[in-house]
């Protein structure tokens, strides 16, 4: 089956369903619009076997050109909103990407591709203009994962990829009904928007609210109006909104009562006091619109603290693990008996994981095989050589452990981890989520770095005004003490500007640390 099947099968099924909720476009409208936008497409020159580029935020242009490229036979070239006119000239030139459909903003003058304007008007649908014979091995998307210069990692995901993903998010049924409304501001271009905002979307019968911009004001103003009952987030958002709540709550001087409610909610309602937790809830989940039943998590890994947070209010919470190279989320957390908070569950139906090379504690490389992992890098042969192994499973480069339930954590990224002198291991992730919940700490980047001739944990923290080295310096040799001693950070450097950070808010290590060689952020040692 492919992506334009998988359309028709949900335009056959809910054709009067809304899909553009925003914009009040049912399934059947909106195959339509992709007809019509198919038929302007062809008149400009695009024809099957073509690749197209798409450079735009969450607006309704972004899914119809996507079907209506691949409604020609065409390959999608996903592009970053965030990058350089280097580095599309570098993208599209290695994907031999001659056209690319963009909003306005993004246009420059070049000669490597011609600009389309995303937005514009298309005409009458174009009956002589059949769709495409797609298979489902042939190529959907290609996607960037490390950088446009050099030998750079091009992910091709087939048809066949994306539809499996869509079928493995079966396993969230529990929480979906026909007509629901799902959140979409996450950008499409990244593969947890895509697989949430389109897959997910066409696999239920969900509507989608669009969201081109990330302003929390902007997400308050659309849950008031349209009421969502889906709503996924990188973890850092679901952070913000927890606090904020909080300290709403704590200002009309209510959170003891709260909190006692939240912790205490199943042997209340037992007990005939049910209401009591209702009404504490309510106002909290009218900031959502009402109607919120699950959150969805990806792109980073959720603090305990967050998810316990949000289920306390009676909400399905699922984080989720994938990467480009799976489609986006191939394990995905499960309600089960003394489920731990920061798991992100097992692999998603037809999928399976092993890990491999576990240390003393039980912590090693995370490899999956499965219908939605890609075939391999585009012209890349060596890096596909370290990849995959004779088996056909894929090394995600990602260092994981296994509770009792049988359900994984997250402890680093390999290439991340850092190996003492002393040849033990620290995993940067475990140390920043202790860090981040330092007062006035907005942010912190852990690396290996070398200090003396000698490797160590080395911190830069972004810091609110009014923040000084010393208190900080206080701070983190508190957060210290609840760790093994041979994983404290005790050189640290502090700035108040914002670490760089990735389209799903996930800190560029690699850049902080260069900034830092480079002289950018005062230094402290102690």
């Amino acid at each position: 089956m492919s992506m334009l099947d998988f359309l028709n099968c949900a335009v056959t099924k809910w054709p009067n369903e809304l899909y553009l909720v925003r914009e009040k476009v049912t399934f059947a409208g909106f195959m339509d619009l992709v007809r019509r936008r198919a038929a302007t497409l062809h008149r400009n020159g695009v024809r099957a076997g073509d690749i197209v580029g798409i450079l735009s935020h969450n607006i309704p242009a972004f899914p119809i050109t996507l079907f209506a490229v691949w409604y020609l036979g065409g390959t999608v070239l996903l592009l970053d909103t965030n990058l350089t006119p280097f580095e599309y000239d570098n993208m599209t030139d290695i994907t031999k990407c001659k056209f690319v459909c963009a909003e306005k903003s993004f246009f420059y003058k070049t000669d490597a591709f011609t600009f389309f304007d995303i937005t514009t008007d298309d005409g009458d649908v174009n009956p002589k203009l059949k769709p495409a014979k797609l298979k489902d091995q042939d190529i959907a998307t290609l996607s960037f994962t490390s950088g446009s210069t050099g030998t750079p990692k091009v992910v091709p995901l087939t048809h066949y990829n994306l539809t499996e993903c869509a079928n493995s998010l079966l396993d969230m049924r529990e929480y979906f009904e026909v007509g629901d409304v799902m959140y979409g501001f996450l950008p499409m271009y990244h593969i947890f928007g895509f697989a949430v905002e389109v897959l997910a979307t066409l696999q239920y019968g969900a509507g989608v609210v669009l969201q081109p911009t990330v302003n929390p004001k902007e997400f308050l103003a659309d849950f008031k109006q349209y009421r969502p009952h889906v709503i996924p987030a990188v973890p850092r958002l679901f952070e913000v909104f927890r606090n904020k709540i909080i300290d709403n709550i704590k200002s009309q001087h209510k959170w003891m009562m709260f909190s006692f409610l939240m912790k205490n909610a199943g042997w209340l309602k037992k007990i005939g006091l049910g209401k009591l937790v209702d009404m504490a809830r309510k106002p909290v989940l009218d900031v959502f619109g009402g109607r919120v039943k699950l959150l969805i998590a990806g792109g980073a890994a959720t603090k305990p603290e967050i998810e316990t947070f949000f289920t306390s209010l009676g909400l399905g919470f699922i984080q989720g693990f994938g990467m480009t190279e799976t489609v986006g989320p191939i394990c995905i957390s499960k309600p089960c008996k003394g489920r731990v908070p920061f798991a992100f569950g097992g692999p998603t139906r037809n999928n399976y994981v092993e890990i491999r090379d576990k240390n003393a504690d039980g912590v090693g490389i995370l490899w999956v095989k499965g219908n939605q992992v890609f075939n391999g890098y585009m012209n890349n042969d060596e890096a596909n050589k370290t990849s995959f192994d004779d088996r056909g499973f894929f090394n995600t480069g990602d260092m994981v452990s296994m509770d009792k339930n049988g359900e994984l954590h997250f402890a680093g990224r390999k290439k991340q981890v850092i190996v003492l002198d002393s040849g033990k291991n620290v995993y940067p992730d475990e140390l920043e989520g202790l860090f981040i919940t330092i007062p006035g700490v907005k942010n912190v980047a852990v690396f290996e770095h070398r200090v003396k001739d000698k490797t160590v944990a080395y911190g830069v923290f972004s810091v609110e005004d009014g923040m000084t080295i010393e208190k900080l310096a206080a701070e983190v040799a508190r957060v210290n003490k609840k760790v093994a001693s041979y994983k404290w950070v005790t050189h640290f450097a502090m700035t108040t500007e914002d670490l760089p950070m990735t389209s799903t808010q996930k800190v560029k290590h690699h850049i902080v640390r260069q900034n830092l060689i480079d002289g950018k952020y005062p230094d402290r040692k102690e």
